[in-house]
């Protein structure tokens, strides 16, 4: 159970920034911290268990017969990932303190990192790929709040825009994917599908499961052609930076790149997408990163470079590649958070981030600059530091590689000038910023940051000095056990030495650190060679895009939508028609064996009787109040007919919603105005005559086709099980709390978030109630009436003692939750009416939202209290009591999912009908004339 609560720590600690921003910055930091600090050490106490079975889980059921449980799993990938991404989450955690203004919201700050934490653990500790999916779209989601955090900025909120835009795109793509690898694999299950590497690389689909995910995995992790995104997310506050770049968001597709490496790599296919594409980011990358003038810029295409770096690792297929792409994961992880923080601590003490203005800082802020120094040489590749020996791994694969035949010389080469480039604007970043000469126009006077601003850039720095010295100590193992999970076999012989002696690699480091010096101190012609080409702005073009398709989509409504609600209908129904009449034009086929069902003298009248009503509202639509009345005899009918044909709880529900929609149409027919329009011409009534006629004709021979063919149901099954499965006799009911209970809690949500939309939209709206009707007689002074008012208070007691007995007897007799929060509504809707809202809110001051949120969250906890005795979600328990004067009785935990489906209703009914009732005013609103 331990793994289960690492995710959900963060998740919890969500919360925490919220409840103590109040407390102080220092305080809520603190308090930011606590949970994500106990994830690390449950994390850090998993180690012997790892070492011990290689890789464990933990599940949930969630949905046994669809084969869903929440499941994650722990081996070494995921341990790496995970100390990542808490690790430098502690650290980011600990610099925002000082990053952050005093006019920026630290609780709200925090509450949107502790979201993107538990997206980003969520997809390195699932187990199952839908589940990884979930938590993988949460990263875009959560990472578009924290990018647009300074939302009052331009640049923020088109930054974030574009990151959701191309990472929800590609993660719909990666969700097809994982579709037909479980097609593949008949399961979801990431320990069966890391199993089936050979079933699917032999699939006829695995070409387009592999495009599939990799596009997803590609817009993720920013590479080329969607690495516009990440530059333009630097609008985003410093600590975000840090973090986005180092532990999270593009890291999660190079983690699921390294995740599914068993099962999708060994193919040309894999080889030529991958590997190809990872060189290109790579040059891309490092090219733009040595150009650019903006310190955050810059990093950002060294991101971009050093992911490209990766995925070629990953890319090439041999065993030693991939272990260095898992070395390079953690160098790069250190050595980019600090270089990141530093250059927040630069800007929040310079005012800018301009290194064509940011010079001499060396003579400022000493510490810092050594600090940062230090981190842009691991960048770089210097011996000693963590980066050179990663990058000198990655020197060697490429020069084992074979895949392009007699162009495989290719790949080293351009690799060497990927680190040419790697060098100069890491030497550029060093001598621009720190050296230069004297800053230039600063907004304020530079100097050293508070101290435990440092202190994160410290222990990094300290991380990459540990690990270029001593690698076989400080890194060796964790290397070893995550390379291994990546792997799925045996480790290649590999050595973490400083020094391997004289090799081609070796001589390749040189000749990118000395092409890298020569680039830097010739940089003036490569500046003049890049300004002939003009400067592309992916923000901006994607602005420009969307103004295109939203001036399309204008266009198109424009031609399209005019108003009418019938042309609206005709356009629809001409399209059934369509669809349908092949089937349907052969009416000798149309009847079933089924007989009939004769007629008697009740089913005509009943008949009848809905004719009628439906032609005499039509007919009488200019008289209101007579067109409701006919409307509401087509619902009795209706209701009727659902009792004559053995459907009590159906009459129940049907009478109960056709009293609660007449009162709300009474409401709604009092703001309409007086006077009807003109009634349509002769020609058009004609015309609807025959498209209903011709439609209504569709329905009642697609009804009769229907109703004369013998049904294959599952209602027996439901019959024969609603006793003994869920300990009920009224089959209905159970169905809704037990069998489908799942749909019900999702219907009540969907009717607590439509009441809240309607609230909203009717929230100070304030409609002129006239004095009179249409004809001029003038309303009754009295707007509440004694004998209503009495009659009503009369009522209530009784209404409220039906609705408790029918919510009672609902598992097992004609009732139920919904039913009996309408009879509820309908009660208490009938005192609005007849005293009026303040009259009821000085004696029922119920706040219906919260009646909302206690109905739906009361119906999901009865279905997660099922996990405590570790059953599946929703699943329901019943016995059987006896009391000495009660006599037996049953007790079901239905019931209690019933009351929350009786809470919604009654909170959702309410929360509509009791603000249409006070919308009115005595105010005629002033026209533009009258004004």
């Amino acid at each position: 159970m331990t793994l289960l609560w690492i995710p959900l720590l963060p998740l919890l600690g969500a919360f925490v920034p919220l409840l103590t921003a109040r407390f102080g910055r220092t305080r809520c930091a603190w308090a930011t911290a606590v949970l994500p600090a106990l994830a690390l050490a449950m994390i850090l106490s998993l180690v012997p268990q790892l070492r011990e079975l290689g890789s464990f889980k933990a599940e949930l059921p969630w949905i046994p017969a669809l084969d869903l449980v929440i499941s994650f799993r722990f081996d070494g990938l995921a341990l790496l990932f995970s100390i990542l991404i808490l690790g430098i989450g502690l650290l980011v955690i600990l610099y925002a303190r000082y990053y952050l203004s005093a006019k920026d919201s630290m609780g709200r700050f925090y509450c949107y990192l502790m979201l993107f934490m538990t997206a980003m653990l969520g997809i390195v500790l699932s187990g199952n790929l839908l589940q990884l999916w979930l938590f993988w779209e949460l990263t875009s989601i959560s990472s578009f709040l924290l990018i647009s955090f300074w939302w009052h900025k331009t640049e923020a909120r088109r930054g974030a825009r574009l990151a959701l835009t191309v990472t929800g795109a590609g993660g719909l793509a990666l969700l097809a994917g994982i579709l037909l690898l479980g097609k593949i694999t008949t399961s979801f299950d990431l320990d069966v599908i890391l199993q089936s590497g050979d079933l699917i690389r032999a699939h006829r689909w695995y070409p387009v499961a592999l495009v599939l995910i990799l596009l997803g995995v590609f817009t993720k992790s920013a590479q080329f052609p969607f690495h516009s995104w990440l530059p333009h997310a630097m609008a985003a506050p410093t600590p975000v930076s840090a973090y986005l770049h180092s532990a999270t968001m593009v890291k999660a597709g190079i983690f699921l790149m390294a995740r599914l490496y068993p099962a999708l790599s060994g193919t040309e296919l894999w080889f030529m997408i991958v590997s190809m594409t990872g060189l290109m980011t790579l040059l891309v990358g490092a090219y733009f990163a040595f150009f650019k003038h903006d310190l955050k810029g810059l990093l950002a295409y060294s991101t971009i470079s050093h992911l490209g770096l990766i995925t070629l690792l990953l890319g090439l297929g041999t065993k030693l590649a991939a272990v260095a792409a898992v070395f390079h994961i953690i160098n790069h992880a250190t050595f980019k958070a600090s270089l990141f923080m530093a250059a927040g601590i630069i800007d929040h003490e310079c005012g800018s981030r301009d290194m064509r203005r940011i010079n001499g800082m060396w003579k400022y802020m000493p510490y810092t600059a050594a600090l940062a120094m230090i981190a842009a040489s691991a960048m770089a590749g210097v011996p000693l530091l963590n980066g050179f020996l990663s990058k000198e791994m990655f020197f060697a694969e490429t020069l084992e590689q074979e895949f392009l035949g007699s162009l495989s010389w290719m790949i080293p080469v351009l690799a060497t000038l990927a680190g040419v480039f790697s060098v100069a604007y890491s030497v550029r970043f060093i001598h621009d910023v720190f050296f230069n000469g004297e800053p230039i126009n600063l907004p304020r006077t530079p100097h050293e940051p508070p101290r435990y601003m440092k202190v994160p850039v410290e222990i990094l720095v300290g991380l990459c000095l540990l690990v270029g010295i001593l690698p076989n100590i400080v890194i060796g193992p964790l290397l070893a056990i995550a390379s291994s999970a990546v792997l799925g076999s045996e480790l290649p012989e590999y050595n973490l030495a400083i020094w391997h002696g004289i090799n081609l690699p070796l001589i390749m480091s040189l000749v990118a650190m000395s092409g890298g010096l020569f680039a830097y101190f010739n940089r003036a012609h490569l500046f003049k060679f890049q300004k002939q080409f003009p400067e592309w702005n992916a923000s901006e073009a994607f602005e420009a895009a969307m103004k295109r398709v939203a001036y399309g989509s204008n266009w198109l409504l424009e031609r399209l939508e005019n108003g009418s609600l019938q042309r609206y209908m005709v356009l629809m129904l001409a399209l059934l028609i369509l669809m349908v009449w092949p089937t349907l034009i052969d009416l000798t086929q149309l009847a079933g064996s089924r007989p009939l069902l004769p007629l008697d003298g009740v089913t005509l009248v009943a008949g009848g009787l809905l004719v009628v009503g439906g032609l005499a509202t039509v007919i009488y639509n200019r008289h209101r109040l007579i067109a409701l009345l006919m409307l509401s005899v087509v619902g009795l009918v209706v209701s009727l007919a659902f009792a004559r044909f053995s459907a009590p709880d159906l009459a129940l529900t049907q009478l109960a919603v056709e009293v609660v929609t007449i009162i709300l149409l009474m409401l709604a027919l009092f703001f309409l105005p007086q006077k009807t329009p003109k009634e349509s011409s002769p020609r058009r009534i004609l015309r609807d005559i025959c498209i209903a006629g011709l439609i209504g004709g569709i329905i009642g021979t697609i009804a009769f086709a229907m109703m004369t063919r013998p049904l294959d149901t599952i209602a027996d099954y439901f019959i024969a099980n609603a006793k003994t499965g869920g300990g009920g006799t009224n089959v209905v009911n159970v169905i809704l709390v037990d069998f489908r209970g799942f749909d019900t809690l999702g219907e009540i949500t969907v009717l607590g978030i439509a009441a809240l939309g309607i609230y909203n939209l009717l929230a100070g709206l304030r409609l002129f109630m006239p004095s009179g009707d249409a004809d001029g007689r003038q309303w009754a002074p009295d707007r509440h009436p004694m004998i209503l008012a009495v009659i009503s208070q009369s009522l209530l007691p009784l209404a409220l003692l039906v609705s408790v007995f029918i919510f009672l007897r609902g598992h097992n007799m004609p009732g139920g939750g919904f039913i009996a929060g309408l009879v509820t509504a309908v009660a208490l809707i009938l005192q609005y009416m007849a005293h009026g809202v303040d009259w009821m809110k000085a004696r029922l001051d119920i706040h219906y939202h919260r009646l909302i949120a206690c109905g739906v969250l009361i119906s999901a906890f009865t279905g997660i209290a099922s996990w405590l005795f570790e059953r599946p979600f929703l699943t329901s328990w019943f016995d059987h009591f006896h009391w000495p004067v009660v006599g037996e009785f049953e007790l079901a935990s239905a019931m209690v999912f019933d009351l929350g489906v009786y809470l919604t209703v009654v909170g959702a009914t309410l929360l509509i009908l009791a603000n249409l009732g006070q919308m009115t005013t005595s105010e005629r609103p002033v026209t533009k004339e009258q004004d």
